[in-house]
């Protein structure tokens, strides 16, 4: 999963399905911070930690370009978005850290 030049795009929620968008060179790494609540601010505040959507990107200008459109949307069309490729919901990230 992590290569060389990889960026990403994700989401993640918490258990009342507020949505987090950020974007990261790391995926790994800053699920983990959220998860533990490295990171202060809205994530600590929220408890967002499932990651349930992400793209990944060879070229950081794409991803902060997307990470930007998706900012901009409304709950109602990442909730679209989120549900094309994980409809459960499912924690992305449950078995990294085992």
């Amino acid at each position: 999963m992590q290569g060389r030049n990889q960026y990403y795009v994700y989401i993640m929620t918490n258990k009342s399905g507020t949505l987090y968008t950020g974007m990261t060179n790391n995926i790994k790494r800053r699920v983990y911070e959220h998860k533990n609540k490295l990171i202060s601010g809205f994530t600590e505040k929220y408890n967002i930690s499932r990651l349930i959507y992400f793209e990944t990107f060879g070229e950081v200008y794409s991803a902060i370009a997307r990470e930007k459109v998706i900012k901009g949307w409304l709950r109602k069309r990442k909730i679209e978005l989120i549900n094309k490729t994980n409809p459960d919901w499912e924690d992305l990230s449950s078995d990294w850290y085992d």
